[in-house]
């Protein structure tokens, strides 16, 4: 699954949906894989007012990326552009446990 999926998923468990860790999912042991696709401007333009930032910003921290910036960037130029399209669609996971 790619991480940019991750961003709109919450635990759909009745004990965990009214606890403030059910978004974003957290993820120990999960395996990484990288799928080289070709870059795409502007899907990564339409889809950044959507993606909840901190949300992704905890995600791929514990996924052990820490290239994005703290804040949401209004506009994206190529460099930062390719580093979201790395980490949100060429990257995929598996999980190997829930955390």
């Amino acid at each position: 699954m790619k991480i940019l999926t991750t961003n709109y998923l919450t635990c759909a468990l009745r004990a965990c949906k009214s606890h403030p860790n059910s978004f974003p999912l957290h993820f120990r042991d999960a395996e990484l894989q990288q799928d080289s696709l070709p870059f795409n401007a502007a899907f990564i333009a339409n889809i950044l007012p959507r993606i909840d930032w901190s949300a992704l910003l905890t995600t791929v921290a514990e996924l052990g990326f820490t290239s994005l910036p703290a804040e949401k960037p209004a506009v994206v130029d190529e460099k930062a552009g390719m580093e979201l399209h790395r980490i949100l669609v060429e990257v995929c996971w598996s999980l190997l446990r829930w955390g």
